[in-house]
């Protein structure tokens, strides 16, 4: 460079190439990913019924959404949501590393091809579609392709201009590291790591990487230990979004790492003899210099043998594997600790609404269950002899229904944070669902706590604390008795419909059991005030008993409508 000037120009050229490229990637995976959202789930979430086609599935996965980063959050979102197992989850991050590879070979052909013709129509032709309702999505993909392709052609115009392989100082500076050293191989993998771990962007280092190496002043063996180094630095973005998730969603990061880690020791133990048949495979002598043209070849080379090899060798390990970041992440203090309100949901996981969606309706099935084990706990208590069991278990149900409130709000404001996302109909649907069957459920929960409060109200006015089940007469016991159990047969259908199983005979089922509810319901009115005509028992025990009946009523309809909202979507 002629001074510094000239240097600063440049280098603020180079930083906002590598800025454009992040970009433009990052406009890229995300377009792709809602364009393929559904799909990316269902493959994911099925074609992993062994390791060979779970590292099939993320190799494609990560190759068509351009990022390994978004593949490996995206399958710790499924082990957090329980869609996919531990072993399952790492035959996918095994696959990502090497569907991730292509991108190298997209950087090293823009160092060898002008893709300036590409890069303005891929503007022209996202402009145009950008603006169309539905076709919004295609065009931000071409926007981050073109935004891709250009920082590409402006690196390598930028690397030119800086002339760096007749800069004397800086060629010195780089031919005085002795590339026979392991000390200075490892210097550069934790120089790859650290640059990786802080711009969070491998592409964005290894495009750097490919400029100094094209540029003929960093001598390959150096470039190769940078590649190295960003293959332990792209975990960082997994391991740091599982930090809030549970323990099985932060194993499936650490198996992230730990893969990476032991294929970077095994290539440092061969690393001079597998360098230099990358080398070979690649069509470059390091002994006879120049064709610096082929050195950004040679990286992409490197990328891909060493993430397929890898993956090869440690594939039949699986099990293993497992195992380890079982051991170094133990499930110490977790059955200890207060259970929080959301157990799938994790918001530091969050990358694309279709997975908001789906960790939504786990967290929902989940809530239906917790509402179901509620009412469970109400029938226990209108049959509750003890009186100290009695009040411990009402204090139970009061947390149950704080508990279901607090969900209810928890899964509603995660919901509200997909609005500022571009969301397809059919994703609005979803959400529209999701929202009215949590207020159901609140309902059911609010229902329940309603029984349990009537319970506690007839216990108390009783000073010698006799408890309802020797209160109510037996017939009363009879008919409630029939009564929660249709109610807890409907509930049964309802957990069984929102755990996807929403056939006819489950839906139909549940309207049946509405319908015998309702008509349990009418005759049980009628029949108690025959009883309190006849003196069979007085007024007041009348009244708590209809309380009882009509709450076992409306959470029946509750049950209904969240049914009715699930099985139209």
């Amino acid at each position: 460079m002629e001074n510094s000037t000239d240097f600063l120009v440049v280098g603020i050229k180079l930083l906002g190439a590598l800025g454009l490229l992040i970009f433009g990637m990052k406009m890229m995976s995300e377009s792709l990913q809602k364009l393929a959202g559904p799909q990316l789930r269902h493959v994911l979430g099925r074609m992993t019924s062994n390791r060979v086609t779970g590292m099939l599935t993320g190799a494609m996965v990560t190759a068509a959404v351009q990022s390994s980063s978004a593949t490996t959050v995206m399958t710790v979102s499924f082990v957090s949501a329980g869609l996919l197992t531990l072993a399952q989850a790492i035959s996918v991050i095994m696959g990502a590393n090497i569907g991730t590879t292509l991108t190298a070979w997209i950087m090293s052909l823009g160092y060898n091809v002008d893709l300036s013709m590409v890069v303005f129509p891929s503007f022209f032709i996202g402009m145009l579609l950008i603006y169309s309702r539905k076709q919004r999505n295609v065009g931000d993909l071409l926007f981050g392709l073109a935004f891709m392709l250009l920082s590409l052609v402006m690196l390598s115009t930028t690397g030119k201009e800086m002339n760096l392989g007749d800069n004397e100082a800086v060629v010195a500076y780089f031919a005085s590291f002795d590339t026979g050293s392991y000390l200075t191989i490892l210097s550069f993998l934790f120089i790859g790591t650290l640059i990786t771990c802080v711009v969070q962007s491998s592409a964005a280092v290894m495009a750097l990487t490919i400029l100094l190496c094209s540029s003929g002043v960093l001598p390959i063996q150096l470039g190769i230990a940078l590649v190295m180094g960003e293959n332990i630095g792209t975990t960082a973005t997994a391991n740091i979004a599982a930090l809030g998730a549970n323990t099985q969603a932060r194993r499936a990061a650490l198996a992230h790492l730990v893969f990476n880690l032991i294929g970077v020791v095994w290539v440092l133990i061969l690393f001079y003899p597998f360098t230099d048949l990358v080398c070979q495979l690649a069509g470059y002598d390091p002994a006879a210099g120049g064709q610096v043209e082929r050195l950004s070849v040679v990286l992409a080379m490197f990328h891909t043998c060493f993430n397929v090899t890898n993956t090869l060798l440690l594939l039949g390990f699986v099990p293993q594997l497992e195992r380890l970041v079982c051991r170094l992440l133990p499930m110490k203090d977790e059955q200890h600790e207060e259970e929080p309100v959301l157990r799938y949901i994790q918001s530091s996981l969050v990358q694309t609404p279709e997975i908001s969606v789906l960790q939504a309706q786990r967290e929902t099935s989940h809530f239906a269950q917790r509402v179901q084990d509620m009412f469970a706990d109400v029938r226990h208590l209108l049959v509750e002899k003890e009186h100290g069991h009695f009040f411990e278990l009402f204090n139970k149900i009061e947390q149950q229904e704080d508990h279901a409130d607090r969900t209810e709000a928890a899964i509603a404001q995660y919901m509200e944070q997909l609005g500022d996302d571009h969301l397809s109909d059919g994703t609005k649907r979803k959400v529209a669902v999701i929202l009215r069957e949590i207020g159901e459920l609140e309902s059911i929960a609010d229902a329940c706590y309603n029984m349990a409060r009537t319970l506690r109200r007839f216990t108390l006015k009783h000073a010698d604390g006799t408890m309802p089940s020797s209160l109510l007469t037996p017939w009363q016991m009879q008919q409630l008795t029939v009564m929660m159990q249709h109610v807890d047969d409907a509930l049964t259908q309802m957990n069984r419909v929102l755990a996807g199983k929403r056939d006819r005979q489950n839906v139909s089922l549940t309207f049946r059991l509405e319908n015998d509810i309702n008509a349990l319901r009418v005759r049980l009115k009628s029949d108690n005030i025959r009883a309190i005509n006849e003196h069979q028992y007085d007024y007041n025990l009348g009244t708590v008993f209809m309380d009882l009946v009509l709450e076992c009523e409306k959470l029946g309809d509750y049950v209904v409508n969240v049914v009715q909202a699930r099985a139209a979507n």
